[in-house]
């Protein structure tokens, strides 16, 4: 069976219904659609100026969040493929998995996650999710209402990482207090807090990119030399950060068998063509390393179909611990440095006195497409979200020039 047939009506739907397409116009799946909407979404192309770990006016080289999406995007596909999934869906939620996050990254994350506690916090899924629903412009409702890109229930909920609302003891969830309507009309049918196959497939593939990556990230830029690290430092990182059980032997033996890994480098990066094309090799052999493993796992548990809650992914333990190893050595040599900790402190502050002079100065201050929130809204805290949507819509860029213009009196 063709694994576009595997989905039903339920899973096909919109919340708003469309009426089919020009006969003449190009036949597309319902889920070829939702990809295509998203590709031309506001939200995607302002990843391009959005920080991955490294900022990206830093080097021409370096990855931003849409390169970095763009590659979580070919990982998920992949891996959807292999399993007999619908591609396109998991492509969908690894291209989407990032529009919520603010500029500077999880730094800015943190600091709109503080200044909006009077709103309801702020998470960047959930404002993927309020990005996909609401304030993207394509689609509205009988009542003129933006119901955002109108994608398929499917769709958005492979998009939904944290299936669940906020709660004070975890600070990841899904979705605002305001978006539960829609949150509620996605999940429909599915267990509460579990993800669908196509979710978690976005997820590993996001693990997969981002640990093999940032560590090539920071071989290039000269902050990582596999063959002569501080294993001991990295090993407490990777306590602190990711595996706070985990003992040395373990994540020595971890490494020892990436190091196994044929193209893992056994002299120190040079910047040569040659050294360029070992560590393309050596992500290229670890991303399969990984993606085999685990659908080899997930082929071992069940004869699926590997589609929504039918089945669900099975991730090895080995495989785990060595993304956590990838992910300690760049959190450890890049994340940590003290240049990046004294920037991260300014970019905080950027982002408190962002949101104090838009809250000051109103709805004139705002980009137009969200005057009609802040009239709309009926109190402060209201008001406070309207302003954390705009500043999370700015890019790095644009939040440096937007501070300058309205904190520093530029013209």
């Amino acid at each position: 069976m063709d694994a576009e047939d595997l989905y039903d009506a339920h899973s096909r739907e919109r919340l708003v219904a469309e009426p089919p397409k020009r006969v003449d116009a190009p036949v597309r799946t319902p889920f070829e659609r939702d990809r295509a909407r998203l590709v031309h979404a506001a939200a995607f192309r302002r990843l391009a100026a959005k920080t991955q770990v490294v900022g990206p006016e830093t080097d021409d080289f370096v990855r931003n969040r849409l390169t970095h999406s763009l590659e979580v995007a070919q990982v998920a596909r992949d891996l959807s493929r292999a399993l007999g999934s619908q591609p396109d869906i998991a492509e969908t939620a690894a291209l989407a998995h990032d529009l919520g996050h603010p500029p500077f990254g999880h730094n800015g994350e943190r600091a709109l996650a503080e200044l909006s506690e009077p709103c309801g916090g702020f998470e960047g899924n959930a404002q993927t999710l309020r990005l996909l629903t609401r304030l993207e412009a394509k689609t509205t409702g009988a009542d003129g209402r933006s119901v955002g890109l109108n994608l398929t229930r499917a769709t958005l909920d492979a998009c939904t990482k944290y299936p669940w609302p906020r709660d004070p003891a975890n600070p990841k969830f899904g979705v605002y207090d305001d978006d539960l309507p829609v949150f509620d009309w996605l999940r429909a049918g599915a267990p509460d807090g579990r993800l669908c196959l196509e979710a978690q497939v976005m997820d590993l593939a996001d693990d997969v990119a981002y640990s093999v990556h940032d560590v090539e990230d920071g071989i290039v830029a000269g902050k990582i030399e596999l063959t002569t690290m501080d294993r001991a430092a990295v090993w407490s990182t990777v306590r602190s950060w990711y595996l706070p059980s985990v003992t040395d032997d373990e994540l020595e033996d971890v490494l020892a068998g990436l190091q196994g890994q044929g193209s893992w480098p056994t002299r120190a990066y040079d910047g040569s063509r040659g050294s360029l094309a070992a560590l393309k090799n050596l992500t290229s052999d670890l991303i399969g390393r990984f993606c085999g493993a685990v659908q080899a796992a997930t082929f071992a548990a069940g004869a699926g179909p590997f589609i929504r809650y039918q089945a669900d992914l099975v991730v090895p333990e080995r495989t785990r611990l060595e993304i956590a190893v990838l992910k300690g050595i760049a959190a450890h040599y890049v994340m940590q440095t003290q240049d990046r900790l004294d920037l991260m402190v300014r970019q905080r502050e950027l982002i408190a006195e962002l949101v104090a002079v838009l809250l000051d100065r109103g709805e004139t201050a705002l980009e137009p497409s969200l005057r009609g929130d802040w009239r709309d809204a009926a109190d402060d805290q209201a008001r406070l979200r309207v302003v954390v949507d705009q500043v999370a819509s700015l890019t790095d860029v644009s939040a440096l020039t937007w501070h300058t213009r309205l904190c520093r009196g530029a013209p």
